[in-house]
């Protein structure tokens, strides 16, 4: 995890008031308060976004391409909109008018990754056919949850379906595209570039996922597309561009679009990293036997609740239930093929495996020891949580004093608690 892994999410420390807002809504505890500002523990840090959604300062914020900076030298640039892109327009039911919108914002060519959602979704259902995986299998569309599971579940990396996102599937294809139409144009000239809901998607095309690098060339919030495009929008009548995805791949933006699409009702779907963890520590104790496929997104409502988003992930939502009523249940399909055929260009090269993080000590032996001094410790403070610490539980205090992080002096309950003691003995004495 470490290794000059880069983050999307980045903290502004001129804005940071030190306020704790971040650090009690951070699921993995990886934020600290030191010195009055915020730390953010960059091993443990899964670019969910939560501390960008809580922070009343703005200080924490997600880093993106920007359209400005893709070089000149890039003679065809192709747009990557994601579905939950086409929720965020208000009175817009075809989205050919958001597709012909990017066009006049100086993009050259559009490629929906609904398309290539479409396709992932045929190629699960082949997978779950297989007898030999390991059910539940758990989606891998979510960078966050990826290396959610890398870090604090290793005994479900074997559940994940090693199949490569949509957006990963669509960059290729969309570049397959681009070379038979314009063969004068070298595989340096084309780029992709995706329209990003959330930091995690960008965290993904940086560093790449599961030992593979992303096609992926640019990610660009999709906050700074949406108010560019606002003004193109309304100076379309007809709009020229004719989308290429039905219900299906539409359906991917929002919680459930995935797994209904399976055909098959053994399957649960979930979001919010809270109730994500959740689900995942129940799949880990054996609570799921019957299920064939979880879903799961990091953020509420699925990608239509990024981080990065413009509008209500709810309204959103139903934008795209007006959207999807008129288009077909999916416009692309493989054809051709046995029903259990998943071609290698879609899966990840090897398993996923866990990458621990946070090790207390290298050695056994004195790692237990640790723990259990941790464990006594947190028995000695007051079981509040209240953060004044800066950290977010007592027991993740507790874990930072064993370190040498901190001292347990610091805890100001029970520095309360001692000068109470010193007054009462002297009051006593006194008297």
């Amino acid at each position: 995890m470490t290794g000059g892994y880069r983050h999307s999410v980045s903290l502004d420390v001129e804005k940071c008031k030190g306020c704790t807002a971040c650090l009690k809504r951070c699921p993995t505890e990886a934020i600290r308060i030191r010195d009055g500002r915020a730390v953010i523990n960059a091993d443990l840090c899964i670019d969910c976004g939560e501390c960008i959604r809580v922070c009343p300062y703005k200080a924490k914020r997600a880093t993106f391409d920007l359209l400005d900076d893709i070089p000149k030298e890039k003679k065809l640039r192709i747009a990557l909109p994601p579905p939950s892109f086409y929720g965020q327009f208000d009175k817009i039911d075809d989205v050919d008018y958001i597709l012909d919108g990017l066009l006049r914002c100086g993009f050259d060519e559009v490629f929906e990754i609904a398309r290539a959602a479409e396709i992932v979704s045929d190629y699960t259902r082949n997978y779950l056919r297989n007898p030999d995986v390991r059910r539940p299998v758990i989606n891998s569309a979510c960078p966050t949850i990826i290396r959610l599971i890398r870090m604090r579940f290793p005994y479900l990396c074997q559940h994940v379906m090693p199949m490569l996102p949509p957006i990963e599937i669509a960059s290729r294809m969309a570049k397959e595209e681009a070379k038979r139409k314009h063969p004068e144009l070298s595989d340096d000239e084309i780029c992709t570039v995706f329209i990003s809901p959330c930091p995690a998607k960008a965290s993904y095309v940086k560093n790449g996922l599961w030992g593979l690098q992303s096609s992926v060339d640019y990610t660009v919030s999709m906050s700074e597309v949406y108010f560019r495009l606002l003004p193109q929008l309304k100076q379309i009548e007809t709009p020229a561009c004719a989308s290429q995805t039905g219900m299906i791949g539409i359906s991917w933006a929002s919680t459930g679009g995935e797994s209904s699409a399976l055909m098959n009702d053994r399957y649960l779907a979930a979001d919010g990293i809270e109730n994500v963890i959740r689900v995942l520590d129940e799949i880990e104790t054996g609570h799921f036997p019957d299920l064939e496929f979880v879903e799961l997104n990091a953020c509420n409502g699925g990608c239509v609740g990024g981080a990065a988003t413009v509008e209500n992930p709810y309204i959103a939502r139903v934008r795209l239930q007006t959207i999807r009523r008129y288009l077909p249940v999916s416009h692309n399909r493989i054809e051709g093929c046995p029903n259990d055929y998943v071609p290698e260009s879609y899966l990840f090269s090897g398993p996923l495996t866990y990458r621990p993080v946070g090790q207390l000590d290298e050695d056994m032996a004195q790692a237990i020891e640790k723990m259990q001094a941790i464990d006594q410790l947190t028995e000695q403070l007051p079981a509040i949580d209240c953060g004044f610490c800066g950290a977010p539980t007592c027991r993740a205090f507790a874990e930072d004093a064993v370190r040498g992080e901190r001292t347990v002096d610091e805890c100001i309950v029970r520095m309360r608690e001692r000068m109470n003691e010193f007054l009462k003995m002297q009051e006593e004495r006194s008297s």
